[in-house]
């Protein structure tokens, strides 16, 4: 409940706020992200290679192949289970996570303070806000205390917004909120109060809100196709080409030769299905799915499967800061104090600073601002003391929890017995004047002690600092700041009485010092970064912050040097412009919104496949726009997890990086698998081919074909799905996206394999059928070789070549001279190309298990003869 000093008003009736909410709806995004099971089931439907499935299964069951099609029915069936339970487990996951964010909302309703959910509120509610409160809807102050907003999940901003009415709680007694003049008056929808108290009046929900238009610009964002959305697309044309010339041909030439038109065609239809390599459709679906079922254990959770092998081939990645990058807590890194007389070494000119720098030589702008593990020297502990007292006894604000965790860590017990006390009074942060007052009763003191904590230059104010003095101390100011430092300056007084002065510039201050701090990264950034760019993906980070703030924050996470874009800057540059200058941009700084995704746009324009990361309400265009929108799961907006197509559930930064991975695994996987199954059909359709052609009897009987069907399928739908990855698959740049996903090259070998296959194939097939002039190479067949051996000897060598291919198929080409020195610079000597084909030991008990069941087949008496 509101403190009793604020003025309160009877605000809405019960019966005019459910008259507003019928008229204009719950005060809630929009849910068009929310997916249900339906909806699902048909985005799943909608993938080429899917839909190819599912007809190939259909024109095998009409045609009267009932065991092709109750095979193709059963990976119908697989794939479309396991992609749907996956799915739905992100979705639940993500639902579990929006129901822990719902908010609730404190509202004066017929004169009373009432909690209601936030879904209530309506326009002309009077908010009660407190500390700790997140604002549920737009509103207009009335009347504020003290009041401090954390607004960074709409701006990205890490420091607090000061709000204030635009006059006295008096000026407002019939206020017009729809008519504000200026921003320090607004509070927003989806904001914490850090600070103080406040009375608004709701002047914008739902869509109409600043949450709600930016969740309005989703709807207007065109996603664009994934590379392998667009290459299975062109794959499938292809394959419905080359099956239509072939049933085309055989339509032709049967019924040429037999002059029987009708079952001329129903056997070209045939056998094109036959030939149709329909396991492509299986490999495309059932690949990432396994990916996104292994991306879940490691806390990744999936909405949309194609984003984790485009996720492979992303080339580049753009980041927030605040909350992605850093922890999105302040943390006390530097102290800079006067120098006591006589001077020490380890001072500058008239500071004494702490941490002390490495060396003289080394430029104290590039000493890294992390917190030293050993204790300040006693010369620090007065201003650490009095920054302690000069915060709120039990804080919210970050800053101030800040403090006093230093506090805790710097002080021993008798130093902090030494600080405890009563609060007696204090004057708050305003924008009138920047700094923090506040008047103690100390244990064991007779006189008042008064701290104060603000902006240098406010402080510099109250302490009446000589220009000399002010000058050296800005240069310390401005010299913390390019060590990405937020700088407060600490100062001190004594007062007599009880009757304390309405200025706290009346008290007589002395100056103590400045203190440094930090918003730090994330401890697994720096490894996390170091793997992009081994792996050729250029980091950009884009945030609101201030450019020197930013570029320190990107050269402590280990980005290499380059440009830093501004947002003013960037609103100049024209669309051809930006495209040119993004690529050699490290840091975006001073960003709005609009611009976040302006630069996604821009840099998928050149050809760069884009992933954002980010979890505030501003980014959440950007996440929908990019090739890949990855969303923190823990303190993510529901605005921000719906539009994205991954959620890191413990906005952990390092599994984009294992991503990554499982992307490029998923990749090189498909092409082996594509490749086998390429080059295995072609002695499959030659096998079927060539006798209907010659007029033999058919080579491959039913047994055979659901032989084979046991031996292919689980082959390039298991066996290569747990390939593991290669050893350089961070090491190298990511894949040309404009490159076909099986090109003319890898064409070219398999079409060299299985023709390789074939051969030996016809031979073992036609030897007994050959006119020897020799009659020595004829004897070993002179007695008993019947059609029945020869059809078993051409099926021994198949399966047996398809042992061989497997084992060939999962070997990477051998690297050009080029790649052999990257990957020699680049990977440990311990590891090789071939380091996996030993650990996956699938593929190796599946070809064994083939061999097994041919033997069966040829020895047992019952299936040698059906």
């Amino acid at each position: 409940m509101a403190p009793n000093h604020i003025n309160t008003t009877q605000g809405l009736t019960t019966a005019q706020a459910a008259s507003r909410l019928k008229e204009n709806g719950p005060n809630e995004i929009s849910s068009a992200g929310r997916r249900g099971a339906v909806q699902r089931l048909v985005d799943l439907m909608r993938q080429p290679m899917f839909a190819l499935l599912v007809v190939a299964a259909i024109l095998y069951v009409v045609l009267g192949d009932l065991s092709e099609g109750l095979t193709l029915a059963v990976f119908v069936l697989a794939v479309l289970g396991l992609s749907f339970y996956q799915e739905g487990k992100s979705e639940v996951a993500i639902e579990a996570l929006r129901q822990l964010t719902q908010a609730q909302a404190r509202v004066l309703r017929d004169g009373l303070p009432q909690l209601i959910p936030a879904r209530e509120v309506v326009t002309g509610d009077c908010l009660l806000l407190s500390e700790g409160d997140r604002v549920a809807a737009d509103a207009c102050l009335k009347t504020a205390i003290y009041l401090q907003i954390d607004e960074s999940l709409l701006t990205g901003e890490s420091m607090l917004a000061d709000k204030t009415p635009a006059a006295g709680p008096s000026a407002h007694s019939n206020p017009d909120p729809s008519q504000p003049t200026q921003s320090s008056e607004l509070v927003f929808g989806g904001t914490f109060v850090v600070r103080g108290h406040a009375q608004a009046i709701v002047t914008a929900v739902g869509s109409q809100s600043q949450i709600g238009q930016i969740g309005q610009a989703l709807v207007q964002v065109q996603q664009v196709d994934t590379p392998l959305v667009q290459q299975t697309a062109q794959l499938v044309k292809v394959l419905a080409s080359l099956v239509g010339v072939l049933c085309i041909v055989m339509v032709l030439t049967l019924g040429w030769r037999t002059g029987q038109w009708l079952p001329a065609l129903l056997s070209g239809i045939a056998l094109a299905m036959a030939i149709l390599p329909e396991e492509y459709s299986v490999v495309l679906t059932l690949f990432p799915a396994m990916g996104a079922h292994r991306l879940t254990r490691e806390g990744v959770l999936t909405r949309h499967l194609h984003a984790i092998e485009t996720l492979g081939a992303t080339s580049v990645l753009c980041t927030d800061k605040t909350g992605t990058l850093t922890q999105n807590c302040m943390t006390v890194t530097a102290l800079s104090v006067p120098t006591p007389t006589p001077r020490s070494q380890d001072q500058a000119g008239d500071v004494m600073r702490w941490p002390a720098p490495l060396s003289s030589s080394l430029p104290s702008s590039l000493a890294p601002p992390m917190p030293p593990s050993a204790p300040a020297p006693s010369m620090f502990k007065n201003l650490i003391k009095t920054a302690v007292l000069a915060s709120a006894p039990h804080p919210i604000d970050p800053m101030e929890k800040a403090f006093h965790a230093f506090g805790l860590g710097q002080l021993n017990a008798s130093e902090q017995a030494g600080i405890q006390g009563q609060l007696l009074h204090s004057y708050p942060f305003g924008l009138q004047l920047k700094a923090m007052t506040q008047v103690w009763q100390l244990e064991g003191q007779t006189d008042r002690f008064v701290s104060a904590k603000g902006a240098p230059e406010t402080l510099m104010e109250l302490c009446k600092l000589k220009d000399a003095e002010r000058c050296q101390w800005l240069e310390e100011v401005a010299r913390m700041a390019t060590q990405g430092l937020r700088v407060l300056a600490v100062a001190h007084s004594r007062f007599d009485g009880d009757q304390y002065p309405k200025d706290p510039r009346d008290f007589t201050f002395e100056w103590l010092g400045l203190i440094g701090l930090t918003d730090p990264l994330r401890p697994e950034i720096r490894q996390a970064v170091r793997d992009c760019q081994s792996a050729g993906i250029q980091v950009i980070m884009i945030t609101g912050d201030f450019p020197a703030t930013a570029r320190e924050i990107a050269r402590q996470a280990g980005l290499p040097e380059g440009e830093t874009l501004t947002g003013e800057a960037l609103s100049n540059l024209s669309d051809a412009d930006l495209r040119q200058r993004l690529p050699g941009v490290t840091v975006c700084a001073r960003t709005s919104p609009h611009q976040k995704l302006r630069i996604v746009q821009a840099l998928q324009a050149i050809g760069q496949v884009v992933a954002m990361t980010g979890d505030g309400v501003n980014d959440a265009p950007a996440l929908k726009a990019a090739h890949v929108g990855i969303a923190m799961g823990a303190r993510g907006t529901d605005v921000a997890r719906e539009a994205s197509d991954l959620v890191l559930v413990d906005d952990n930064f390092a599994s984009i990086v294992r991503g990554i991975r499982v992307g490029r695994r998923i990749f090189d996987n498909l092409q082996k698998s594509m490749h086998y199954i390429f080059a295995i059909h072609i002695p499959i359709a030659g096998m079927a081919l060539v006798p209907m052609l010659m007029g033999w009897p058919p080579l491959m009987l039913p047994l055979h074909v659901a032989l084979l069907e046991m031996v292919i399928d689980p082959t390039c739908a298991i066996a290569f799905e747990k390939e593991p990855a290669e050893a350089d698959v961070m090491q190298r740049p990511p894949r040309d996206t404009q490159s076909p996903l099986f090109g003319a090259r890898k064409i070219t070998t398999a079409l060299a394999q299985g023709l390789c296959i074939l051969a030996f194939v016809g031979l073992s097939y036609g030897w007994p059928h050959i006119h020897w002039s020799a009659d020595w190479l004829m004897a070993p067949f002179s007695t008993a070789w019947t059609d029945a051996h020869t059809r078993s000897m051409a099926f021994i060598t198949l399966i047996a070549g398809n042992a061989m291919l497997v084992l060939s198929s999962r070997r990477r080409p051998t690297p050009t001279r080029v790649k052999k020195r990257y990957f020699a610079k680049h990977v440990p000597m311990n590891q090789s190309l071939d380091s996996g084909l030993n650990n996956n030991p699938t593929a190796v008990i599946l070809p064994m298990v083939a061999m097994g069941l041919l033997a069966l087949a040829i020895h047992w008496p019952w299936l040698a003869t059906s």
